[in-house]
């Protein structure tokens, strides 16, 4: 690419559309996955009792399923990301790529 056509995509409002509405999401996520995973760290530092109560008359404790639970929830974060990526970030940057074949 050359400088001219590089300062045309960064001038693009739909680039700067995508770059922000991108980063905003994936920062949100991010931000959503960090709570949960120190939530359930910080449950073990300071009351592992809690994480440590049994679940019925079995060996099992109410910590496995959360813990479970906290790698599902990263698994729906990654396919909710996809999905808006598929759909309208790559729209988006077929747009930018369309407009930037016209000036080539």
């Amino acid at each position: 690419m050359t400088k001219e056509q590089i300062e045309h995509v960064r001038n693009n409002p739909k680039y700067q559309k995508l770059v922000k509405e991108r980063s905003k999401f994936a920062w949100t996520l991010s931000i959503i996955m960090l709570v949960v995973y120190y939530a359930f760290i910080l449950t073990i530092a300071f009351d592992p009792s809690a994480l440590g109560t049994k679940m019925g008359d079995g060996v099992m404790t109410i910590g496995i399923p959360i813990g479970i639970a906290i790698i599902i929830i990263a698994f729906a974060l990654t396919g909710v990301y996809v999905k808006r990526a598929n759909s309208e970030f790559d729209e988006l940057s077929r747009q930018v790529k369309e407009e930037l074949k016209d000036i080539a």
